[in-house]
């Protein structure tokens, strides 16, 4: 059955696939043509139209048009570039062995494309399911914690009922805390998947950046009262076109890692300045950095081996690379020279003509 479908997928035409064929054929032809007025030769053609075989099983789907494409271009070679031109002559010595052999190699690059890039896609689905694992598996860890700790502290509150009143407000700052967090690890992975299945585009505005960095900055002091915040912009109007709500996350995302794993650090730095075409986002501190250990897991989502009750900054930082490399921008994380982290990442500018 499986195989089957896949038959039927291979023969499936798609008008991309026509479109991709017709335009890369034709353009082989038409340069066939050109070559001709200059060289009287037809030494060139058999390459070009191989070169126009090549690409076309590479730039579409199944094998279909690669094959298609390299027999059409045996007959047009005989017919349009072969002397006597404009019929067809496979009589001539030497010729059938030719174009015999051109079909062959034809078929075998088409084929061999083909199965490359199969292998490709296979590949690249094998990444995302080993990325879903991942997360899965950091997932069942860091939502164990919070959970035992807010039916822990609901059950002190039930089975005693007079408890002292600040012991209650504590109890219930615990799971009003817990209960946070866990909602923005569900935000996180709902952004995750929605992005990486591709079930849903993203939903690009040109928005003015000092508006989202101040809504993420807002929401980040709701939920780090305490914490030692300072956000320095640029002195240009910087715009981009972006989800709003899903960059704002992201500079979410970074500030609440910065606020919860930089121990010993004073001061957080949020900046936002303007590299060429570029928007450069930037949350730094003065904390203890990342360790080597955590260096090259900090986008993968989870580390081998990692405690149950530690939980994880990667979830976040994974749900950031998905969403800035789904706007065309890059991101970035390291330490500082001076001391602390640095996790940056970048937007393509967009310029807005005032009248």
């Amino acid at each position: 059955m499986k195989n089957s479908s896949t038959a039927k997928k291979q023969l499936t035409l798609s008008p991309k696939d026509i479109f991709i064929t017709g335009y890369i054929f034709f353009a082989a032809f038409y340069l066939c043509v050109v070559l001709s007025l200059v060289d009287e030769g037809s030494s060139y053609v058999s390459m070009v139209f191989l070169l126009a075989v090549f690409l076309i099983s590479r730039l579409t789907e199944g094998y279909f048009y690669g094959i298609a494409a390299s027999v059409a271009g045996v007959f047009g070679v005989n017919y349009f570039f072969t002397f006597p031109y404009m019929q067809f002559n496979f009589s001539m010595p030497g010729y059938p062995l030719t174009f015999v052999t051109m079909l062959i190699v034809s078929v075998a690059t088409s084929t061999i494309t083909s199965q490359l890039k199969k292998s490709e896609q296979v590949k690249a689905e094998a990444e995302k399911e080993k990325m879903r694992g991942n997360l899965l598996r950091s997932v069942s860890h860091d939502i164990r914690t919070p959970l035992t700790a807010i039916i822990g502290s609901s059950e002190t509150l039930l089975d005693n009922p007079d408890t002292e009143e600040s012991k209650k407000r504590e109890l219930i700052a615990g799971i009003n805390s817990d209960a946070s967090w866990l909602l923005r690890m569900v935000e996180n992975l709902l952004s995750i998947t929605r992005l990486e299945s591709g079930g849903a585009s993203l939903e690009l505005r040109t928005e003015i950046i000092e508006e989202v960095v101040g809504a993420a900055v807002v929401k980040f002091r709701k939920w780090h009262q305490n914490s030692p915040l300072r956000v320095e912009g640029s002195n240009e109007l910087l715009m981009a076109d972006m989800d709003a709500v899903l960059i704002e996350q992201v500079l979410l995302n970074f500030l609440d890692n910065a606020a919860r794993h930089s121990k010993g650090a004073t001061d957080i730095e949020l900046k936002v300045e303007k590299k060429g075409d570029m928007a450069v986002f930037s949350v730094c501190d003065n904390g203890c950095g990342i360790s080597k250990q955590d260096m090259p897991y900090l986008f993968s989502g989870t580390r081998p081996g990692k405690a149950d009750s530690d939980r994880s900054l990667g979830i976040g930082l994974s749900v950031c690379r998905t969403i800035i490399k789904a706007h065309g921008g890059r991101v970035f994380a390291g330490n500082r020279p001076e001391g602390g982290a640095c996790f940056m990442f970048m937007l393509p500018l967009t310029e807005v003509e005032y009248e």
